[in-house]
């Protein structure tokens, strides 16, 4: 397979929870998080993505995640700070302060709520590429944010810049990430932890995963098994993992069963911030059931 311009986010980046105790971040649990990944083999971090819950984060705290998140996996994770913002100048003194703290690359959402054109969107990443030349992943979720940003728009800033260097794939579409593979040299990475095995078999050069934060080693599993061309293996790997994916992760909004399930694994408080709220009895059962079926519990 040939090289893509941004293979060195190829592989499995784990968007990363913020830990939190009595409403304040736990920064001797981020640590813990950063330091266990470090020792699972995963390939990178997103700190301050939407599994960060970095819509409750304020600026500050923002920041200082990424600075904390960047410092201690220095030498042993790449980064791709989580920078983006519905304000392009938000985005862009987010974006500036990652790279002061030594990431390795920005992870840059589309802007929600406020829907831009086309245009807009395209101005919006080509601003904050611009001002800053941290290689960018651009975050393509409709989903979450309102709006989707075309193929033809993420073609039009792959040419203009050679600093956009991936896209997170997540709108739920293969035609989509063929559109893009077809369309451009950028490494497409799953943004849906139960597509990332039909994403890479379009060309998709691996995941930003959620499912990650308990399962990191199975994911690089069934990516290294892709690589290898040892598709059976790969197939029994996504077997494995989509209830994982689908069961657990689908019981309510991200981040709250993964959260759930961290507790229950004894890793972390599972404590969110409003407006997100923890699961009822009968959803932690389902997550408690599917980490036993999976042989976690």
């Amino acid at each position: 397979m040939p090289a893509t311009r941004g293979e060195q986010f190829a592989g499995v980046t784990v968007a990363l929870v913020t830990p939190f105790t009595s409403g304040e971040i736990d920064w001797a649990d981020l640590g813990k998080l950063v330091d266990w990944h470090a020792e699972q083999g995963t390939h990178g971090l997103v700190p301050c993505g939407t599994t960060g819950e970095s819509p409750t984060l304020d600026h500050e705290e923002h920041e200082r995640v990424v600075a904390f998140v960047c410092e201690r996996a220095r030498g042993r994770l790449k980064v791709m700070a989580g920078t983006g913002s519905n304000s392009t100048r938000e985005a862009i003194r987010m974006t500036k302060a990652a790279k002061k703290a030594g990431a390795d690359g920005t992870l840059q959402v589309g802007p929600y709520y406020n829907k831009p054109t086309q245009d807009g969107y395209f101005r919006h990443f080509a601003a904050i590429a611009d001002a800053c030349d941290l290689p960018q992943v651009i975050y393509n979720i409709p989903g979450r944010t309102g709006s989707e940003i075309a193929a033809e728009t993420i073609a039009k800033l792959a040419d203009a810049y050679p600093v956009v260097v991936g896209v997170k794939e997540a709108t739920g579409k293969l035609d989509m990430a063929s559109q893009v593979i077809a369309l451009t040299d950028l490494t497409v990475l799953s943004g849906d932890d139960s597509l990332t095995l039909p994403i890479m078999a379009v060309g998709g050069r691996g995941v930003v995963s959620v499912v990650g934060n308990v399962v990191p080693r199975d994911l690089m599993a069934l990516c290294a098994a892709f690589d290898a061309g040892k598709i059976d293996e790969a197939q029994r790997w996504h077997r494995k993992l989509f209830p994982l994916c689908r069961d657990m992760l689908g019981v309510a909004t991200n981040p709250i069963p993964l959260k759930a399930a961290m507790k229950l694994l004894g890793r972390g408080t599972g404590e969110l911030r409003l407006p997100m709220t923890p699961l009822d009895a009968a959803g932690e059962a389902r997550v408690r059931a599917t980490l036993s079926g999976y042989g976690l519990l």
